[in-house]
């Protein structure tokens, strides 16, 4: 079966019947013409997943076919990848079926790349990795000049480091990013430069302090805590806590609480409905009149959010699901309106689009 096909010569088309549709679906919640981010056309994507296939000696990446997820697609490049993964896949590929240790019971293969140059790569096994494993697979890394991962079930072989680090340039800062294997990123590093760059250009004259839900690595947080005068921001995911932590330390930015809870239980503790420890030494009274900023997973807001959302004067909502955001947004109409709005081509070539809007107290 054929690759799918990624042509550039579409692109601009597909992006227009995508912006369309965003206007139709917002126009009856007074959505004016929104900014719109493109993304590159080719080897945008710092996330890739392939299976493995094995026939004798020989192994091949695959991937499902979208319209028939049991039929498998051979792959000796993927032009969406970043072109350091375009680079490495054949390299590796070769190596892998030069080395049986390496291959064998090797059944997927990801890949999390940066701008800025770096490379992991994991390897997911059906058995359970040994010290000749480890060996063979320390040398690959240091040939291909890539960081490599072992994985198997309740096991993780870490030759070095278990994560990247992204760095890039945003308003005159050189920004840096741990990214952990594993972890949420964002799979359209420069779309997400431009979600960065928007964002920060909405909140340039809101001032005060921010409250932000859904942190995560502190992918917004970073940029954003020069503007306010505090920034309170909450994860539920240790994994990306402790990452936001190393990032507010790489970036020199002294102005961050950090604190780990749902948004609901955020919610909860600013209803003044339940305490919570890992609040104690945070003044929540200091962030009833901030600014709202909210990233959450396509589910949207849940209704308590949604209730907490009300209280805040501005709310600055990215979304990757624009359903649950019209939702979210048409819940809020009666105190809020749309007062600016983007969308971001995260996905090219699939009908999702992430979308972002500013909302004010009418």
């Amino acid at each position: 079966m054929p690759l799918p096909t990624y042509d550039p010569a579409d692109y601009a088309a597909q992006l227009a019947t995508k912006v369309a549709h965003f206007r139709d679906n917002f126009a009856e919640l007074g959505v004016g013409e929104p900014a719109v981010f493109a993304s590159e056309p080719r080897h945008y994507r710092m996330r890739v997943e392939f299976g493995v296939w094995h026939d004798g000696d020989k192994l091949d990446f695959t991937m499902s076919d979208p319209d028939d997820p049991k039929q498998r697609v051979f792959l000796d490049t993927f032009p969406p990848a970043a072109a350091r993964i375009c680079e490495v896949m054949p390299l590796l590929r070769e190596r892998l079926m030069g080395s049986e240790v390496l291959r064998r019971r090797l059944f997927r293969v990801d890949f999390l790349a940066t701008l800025s140059g770096e490379l992991l790569i994991t390897l997911i096994y059906h058995r359970k990795l040994a010290e000749d494993w480890e060996a063979v697979a320390r040398a690959l890394a240091g040939d291909l000049n890539v960081q490599i991962l072992g994985r198997s079930r309740g096991q993780k072989v870490v030759l070095e480091r278990d994560w990247v680090l992204e760095s890039f340039e945003l308003n005159g800062r050189q920004l840096k990013y741990q990214q952990v294997e594993g972890s949420f990123t964002q799979p359209n590093a420069g779309v997400n430069r431009h979600m960065l760059g928007w964002a920060c250009a909405q909140a340039k004259d809101f001032g005060g302090n921010l409250v932000e839900l859904y942190c995560g690595n502190g992918n917004f947080t970073i940029v954003l805590a020069p503007l306010f005068e505090r920034v309170l921001a909450t994860e539920v995911s240790k994994t990306s806590i402790h990452s936001a932590q190393y990032n507010l330390a790489a970036n020199g930015v002294d102005n961050i609480q950090f604190a780990r809870l749902s948004a609901e239980e955020f919610s909860a503790a600013l209803a003044g409905t339940e305490q919570f420890q890992r609040l104690k030494d945070i003044d929540l009274d200091a962030f009833r009149q901030a600014t709202l900023f909210v990233d959450p997973p396509r589910a949207g807001l849940d209704p308590a959010t949604v209730e907490l959302a009300r209280g805040f004067d501005r709310i600055l909502y990215i979304s990757c699901n624009q359903e649950t955001l019209r939702d979210n947004v048409l819940a809020l109409a009666d105190t809020h309106r749309i007062a600016a709005s983007a969308v971001f081509d995260q996905f090219p070539y699939t009908h999702h689009l992430e979308c972002g809007v500013v909302l004010v107290r009418r």
